[in-house]
């Protein structure tokens, strides 16, 4: 190389050189081709060599390898350098470079890295070896001096890589600029820029694929000379120089220029990029219609029902009223069973129901457990669990309960062992304490049993002791034993299940205060009279079947003919049959009851419904219920049904019965029905429509607030503020005869029952808190009650409110016979 640098070397072949040395570098030529056209170049330049020295050269050269483009990829990922970068072009530029510094470091200050406007140059890229610091502790030197042949190499490696690294990846724009400095002018940046970011050699290399305003910001070096420089030319090739000054040709520039715009793509877009549609979508705000229905009527006003008016010979509680008829009228029949052939099955009277239940009450306080741990005392929650064909032995159960002051909590029979649905039960057992589970003879032996013949513990479920309340497995209680009987109080009387919409289970709690409260509003709104017979189809451990067929059919000593389900699946038209035998003046059924009467009566002579003067339909809140309704009494008022004689009433788990219709002797009245238009509905606002279209939902009224009671609508999010007289709320009620709580929750509690109603300006509107019924609906003309859904079934979609009801019914109005009979 000092041979090489003795001697004067043209400009172009110094260029060709470069050009050479860049191709090895990009693997467009073999190390073997690179030598021949190098020795080529310098060989009318330099001496020939002895052979001793021809020798050495060749045992200095590196070892072939297989692949160039491999050992290329090798070397430059090992980070090392090797002697064919050390050519005499870097090696001039270098002494040029230092020179050229050594004059300018005093007086001129250091300037600034030219970079490209569109990308970064790679020089960022490599830092420099600070050799500097240790030329200064050591031997003095200047700043910008090697202090050592190590020195300088590794220097001039940087310098060499930075050069050669920069030239593949700076873009087209920077190497088509003309008028720049030279690789001398080029190299005395590159130095300054080493000492300079001597401080920054641990930062980070930069992002060559993006253009920021940080390298904008980035002021390019003033140019050495103002005179343009014309791009010489060799043989066919046009040269241009790239953003470090390094000639190359046009054919190197293009592979440059392609990796560049490679490397200007992300390999893959930003993570957002993925969803910005779905971003813009969730971001845009829902703007309303502008011709959306608005309410426009007057703030409503609270609803108040009938004064409850005490007759003066109801009883005080409803364990005086079973005293009272157990004692005064013992053979008076209470409740008849039927068995699968619609024939009587038992007769309980008053008088074996108040003994029974003396019994049951005495049993469960004194022969559970010991006589100083009893496992039972008043106020303790027990679980009633009895089939849907035995309503004596749970009425037997129930009132044993009350008489011994222990709270029970009826639930439905488990099937299997790890049935889910009673899983939920479990919960609500677990929740209450309990720990013992009264049950029938029969109902015990259908029980799972294990291995041992005991019944095992239930999937989810506390562990429980079954006890059998038939009369005999029971000790009879000393002639000085007597429950105490007092009047009613806000002890719970008894725990109702609910099933939420999610599958979970809540307890409902009632008081006895409000247990007798309610069976007396009951008795007030259907005229219930003593010794009046009444059909019951319902389910008689919850809801409409209780309160009727238990409750206050008891405290005005009717007389109840229970139809069991299984019946029912036999003979569909067995109800209509018993209130035809039995002359009974009520009937407690649901629509889809009604609907089975129609499908099977096929014009039986021998049918007569004169002597019904109220059929109370338990799910005529739901607006499918309406077109049962109309299709019943079309068949049957030729059998002597009157129309003013169907009674649809609305009823919560919450609040108990919300409103009934009242049965009338005026036949003339026509009930109240709504037809309502679906697009008013979706909006929450009420529009009447024409009944020829099929956009409309047709409602009938479920009669009006219960004696004692107070109603109002509340708008079903956010703050119960009142509705106005023309938009669609949730029905809240005040009134004694509601549920207290749910069991063990007080948070959900405080939401639901303990509700306060504000007015427009913000004011509340009583002092004494309201239930949520969890129906929605509104308050007519007349204070009639109309029922269009439930907040369970409420389904807002894109602003527009959709109910589960209205969907049933909308379908049922297509085709209902068909659709209704399938899906039942």
């Amino acid at each position: 190389m000092a041979d090489r640098d003795a001697l004067p070397l043209p400009l172009e072949v110094r260029a060709r050189l470069a050009e050479l040395e860049l191709e090895l570098s990009e693997g467009d030529i073999t190390q073997k081709g690179y030598e021949k056209k190098r020795s080529k170049l310098l060989g009318a330049y330099l001496p020939q060599p002895s052979g001793l020295e021809a020798c050495m050269a060749h045992e200095r050269r590196p070892p072939m390898a297989p692949s160039s483009a491999s050992r290329y990829h090798r070397r430059r990922s090992s980070g090392t350098r090797d002697e064919r970068y050390r050519s005499d072009v870097h090696t001039e530029a270098v002494q040029a470079a230092l020179a050229k510094n050594k004059e300018r470091k005093m007086a001129v200050p250091m300037p600034s890295k030219r970079r490209s406007l569109v990308v970064q140059t790679s020089m960022d890229a490599y830092t420099p070896p600070d050799t500097s610091s240790g030329s200064e502790e050591e031997g003095g030197q200047g700043e910008g001096t090697p202090t050592s042949s190590q020195g300088s190499v590794s220097m001039e490696h940087w310098i060499s890589r930075a050069i050669h690294q920069g030239s593949t990846t700076s873009s087209s724009s920077s190497s088509t600029q003309s008028g720049g400095s030279g690789a001398a002018g080029r190299l005395a940046d590159v130095l300054a820029q080493a000492h300079v970011g001597k401080s920054e050699n641990h930062s980070a290399p930069p992002d060559v694929t993006t253009y920021t305003s940080e390298h904008s910001a980035q002021v390019e070096r003033p140019q050495v000379s103002t005179v343009p420089r014309t791009t010489p030319k060799y043989g066919n090739a046009e040269l241009m120089e790239t953003g470090d000054g390094v000639p190359v040709s046009s054919r190197v520039s293009a592979k440059i220029q392609q990796l560049v715009n490679t490397l200007k793509q992300p390999r893959r877009p930003p993570l957002r990029e993925f969803f910005v549609d779905d971003f813009e979508e969730l971001l845009e705000v829902q703007q309303p219609d502008p011709n959306q229905p608005r309410p426009e009527g007057a703030q409503m006003v609270t609803i108040r029902g009938d004064p409850l008016g005490v007759v003066t010979n109801w009883p005080p509680s409803l364990e005086a009223a079973l005293q009272r008829w157990g004692t005064i009228s013992p053979k008076a029949p209470c409740l008849t069973t039927m068995d699968t052939n619609g024939k009587p099955l038992y007769i309980l009277t008053y008088g074996k129901l108040w003994s029974r239940s003396i019994k049951v009450a005495y049993n469960i306080l004194h022969k559970l457990g010991t006589k100083q741990e009893p496992m039972l005392r008043p106020g303790d929650r027990v679980a009633l669990v009895f089939p849907n064909n035995d309503p004596a032995a749970f009425m037997v159960a129930f009132y044993g309960c009350l008489l011994a002051e222990v709270v029970p909590v009826p639930i439905e029979v488990p099937l299997t062992r790890k049935d889910a649905g009673s899983q939920q039960i479990g919960f609500l057992l677990g929740s209450c304490g309990v720990t013992v589970a009264l049950t029938s003879d029969a109902c015990h032996k259908g029980l799972p049993k294990g291995p041992t013949g005991e019944i095992p513990q239930f999937k989810g479920w506390p562990k429980l002791l079954w006890f059998v309340t038939e009369s005999k497995h029971l000790s009879k209680p000393p002639r000085d034993w007597f429950p105490h009987i007092k009047d009613a109080n806000n002890d719970t009387a008894y725990i109702e299940y609910k099933t939420c919409k999610d599958g979970s289970v809540l307890g409902v709690t009632v008081t006895r205060i409000a247990l007798l409260t309610h069976c007396q509003a009951l008795t007030q709104s259907c005229g219930y009279t003593e010794a009046e017979i009444i059909v019951n189809v319902l389910d008689f451990k919850k809801d409409v079947g209780l309160w009727h067929g238990i409750l206050t059919s008891v405290m005005n000593m009717m007389h109840v003919i229970s139809i069991p389900y299984s019946l029912m699946k036999v003979n569909p038209l067995s109800w209509i049959q018993k209130v035809c035998q039995y002359k009974a003046k009520v009937a407690c059924v649901k629509s889809r009851d009604m609907h089975w009467a129609l499908v099977a009566h096929r014009d039986q002579r021998d049918i007569n419904l004169g002597s019904l003067r109220m059929l109370v339909v338990a799910d005529g809140s739901n607006p499918w219920s309406i077109s049962s309704c109309d299709a019943f009494l079309n068949v049957f008022q030729s059998k002597g049904l009157r129309p003013e004689v169907i009674c649809p009433c609305a009823s919560s788990a919450e609040a108990l019965t919300v409103a009934i219709r009242r049965p009338t002797d005026d036949s003339n009245q026509p009930p109240g029905r709504g037809v309502l238009s679906m697009q008013g509905l979706s909006h929450g606002v009420i529009r009447v429509d024409s009944e020829e279209r099929l956009s409309v939902l047709t409602v009938q009224d479920v009669g009006t607030v219960m004696p004692g009671a107070l109603m109002c609508v509340v708008k079903p999010e956010g703050v119960p503020q009142l509705c106005r007289t023309d938009e669609i709320g949730e029905l809240c009620v005040c009134s004694i005869a509601t549920g207290m709580s749910y069991y063990g929750l007080s948070g959900m509690t405080k939401n639901t029952f303990e509700v306060f109603p504000m007015s427009i300006s913000g004011a509340p509107i009583s002092e004494y808190p309201f239930t949520r019924t969890g129906l929605l609906g509104f308050i007519g003309p007349g204070g009639l009650v109309f029922v269009s859904g439930k907040m369970d079934g409420l389904m807002v979609v894109s602003g527009r409110r959709n109910n589960a009801d209205d969907i049933v019914a909308t379908a049922l109005a297509v085709e209902p016979m068909k659709f209704v009979y399938r899906g039942r």
